[in-house]
């Protein structure tokens, strides 16, 4: 079972599940009910289970959705979509939560797309990492007075959470910007030659200002599971934004586009949700939120293009874990009104599916030894692209790159293959064998990761202090 609380799905009286989706808001209460009853429609594929709890003691639940359900399957990627982390930015929220339904009924009516995709991927679902906002944001009534302010804008962003005190709506931590600056230390190891992949955490993230329950959670949720590809789905803006987020000449030039090791990997993945969008990419029929009109420059941006941010998760994922994440807004009006919630799903049906596709693009496949064991935490590097990725626990891997022909080395305790291996849509295989090796060599696992045991424990400890 995935760690953390399974969510007790059988508690719950559910006589039966309405096919149709009601395309209304969620609070909490309404939230946990709906993903309890989808889930139970579709239990050979669905469960829910929690990462932890928010700083008022909500759940961060997440629906996983497989064919293999608790458990990593060896050769399937994992994929994930994180909604609400600002509690007033609301569409994403929603429309995660419908995705699920949908993809129980389809399943359920045999739609061979919607099968596929369950059979071959491990697919998570987190609607609102940031609960605890999202019900002070649902509460808050604008004043009615001209000669008042509307905080419209900012109730509910926050976690009520900052530096170890509680707060209000109006205040507390922007989790967007409460995880780790591996960014800062990436850019000093590109003229050093240090790593590129699976940053540590520098110390002053845990000397300095506490981090967010909420953020502790999810880090600890990142590091576990073998995570591919992400999204994280805000408001407040229409595009499809891609790493890096923080320019390297920042603060004296804060917003110059800079680029990742994986910038062409990223455009694609940016555009893969922002094409099939209803009104992302749509050139001189979306009017722009703004002053940016992205949609004449196919609905994305790089993140430092637009603004820099400090301490966001897309690019914690990327320097920390295997997962490459962007990060969607979908909505000009971060709370729009509830009878808007049915074309927004209509808009991003498509988008979410085409993207969740995307995680079974590029290149995949086993390092073994010689006798045919999966070697866990082998490095994968790609010749010309300055970032790796290692092996998972049965020594399973999968590399996001755009269609070509590519060098890719596999490596691991000393011993190491170079091959040419084709990518393509449809990820092409490209296995290695390393040698018989006696024993591994320390700090290798023979299951989960060895690195992401570590963090665990460091992240634990984190959450009691911090918490």
């Amino acid at each position: 079972m995935p760690f953390g609380t399974v969510l007790a799905i059988g508690l719950l009286l559910v006589a039966s599940v309405a096919a149709d989706i009601d395309f209304v808001y969620h609070n909490y209460t309404e939230l946990t009910r709906v993903l309890t009853e989808t889930a139970l429609q579709c239990p050979e594929i669905m469960q829910v289970y929690t990462v932890g709890q928010s700083v008022q003691g909500r759940e961060l639940w997440v629906m996983e959705i497989s064919d293999n359900l608790g458990d990593h399957e060896p050769g399937e990627p994992e994929f994930k979509y994180v909604g609400n982390m600002h509690g007033n930015e609301v569409v994403g929220r929603e429309i995660l939560v419908y995705l699920v339904q949908y993809i129980c009924d389809q399943y359920s009516a045999g739609d061979s797309r919607i099968r596929s995709l369950v059979h071959e991927t491990r697919i998570h679902i987190m609607p609102s990492m940031n609960p605890d906002g999202f019900e002070f944001a649902e509460a808050y009534t604008p004043p009615s007075s001209p000669n008042q302010t509307d905080w419209s804008y900012l109730a509910g962003r926050y976690s009520f959470f900052d530096n170890g005190e509680r707060y209000d709506g109006f205040n507390g931590t922007d989790l967007n910007r409460n995880f780790p600056d591996l960014n800062s230390v990436v850019y000093r190891y590109e003229n050093t030659s240090g790593p590129n992949h699976h940053l540590s955490v520098p110390d002053d993230f845990w000397t300095g200002k506490s981090p967010a329950p909420e953020t502790l959670r999810v880090m600890d949720w990142i590091l576990r599971y073998p995570f591919v590809l992400s999204a994280n789905l805000h408001g407040g803006e229409l595009v499809s934004n891609y790493p890096y987020d923080l320019s390297r000449t920042y603060p004296a030039n804060p917003d110059a586009y800079t680029m990742c090791p994986d910038d062409e990997v990223f455009r694609e993945l940016a555009k893969a949700y922002s094409l099939p969008h209803g009104t992302m990419a749509k050139c001189g029929v979306t009017q722009p939120c703004d002053t940016d009109d992205f949609a004449c420059r196919d609905g994305i941006t790089n993140g430092a293009d637009w603004y820099s941010v400090t301490g966001g998760m897309q690019d914690f994922n990327y320097l920390a874990s295997n997962c490459f994440e962007i990060t969607l807004e979908l909505s000009c009006n971060k709370f729009p009104p509830e009878s808007e919630l049915m074309q927004f799903w209509e808009d991003n049906r498509e988008a979410l599916l085409q993207f969740m596709e995307k995680v079974h693009s590029g290149i995949k496949g086993f390092v073994r030894d010689a006798n045919n064991n999966g070697i866990a935490d082998a490095v994968i590097s790609v010749r010309g692209i300055n970032h790796d990725v290692t092996t998972a626990r049965d020594g399973d891997y999968w590399r996001l790159l755009v269609p070509g022909t590519y060098r890719v080395t596999a490596s691991w305790g000393g011993w190491s293959q170079e091959k040419t291996c084709t990518a393509a849509n449809r990820a092409g295989r490209c296995d290695f064998v390393l040698g018989a090796p006696p024993t591994r060599p320390p700090g290798t696992s023979n299951g989960n990761s060895g690195r992401a045991l570590v963090w665990s424990f460091v992240l634990a400890a984190a959450v009691l202090v911090f918490s």
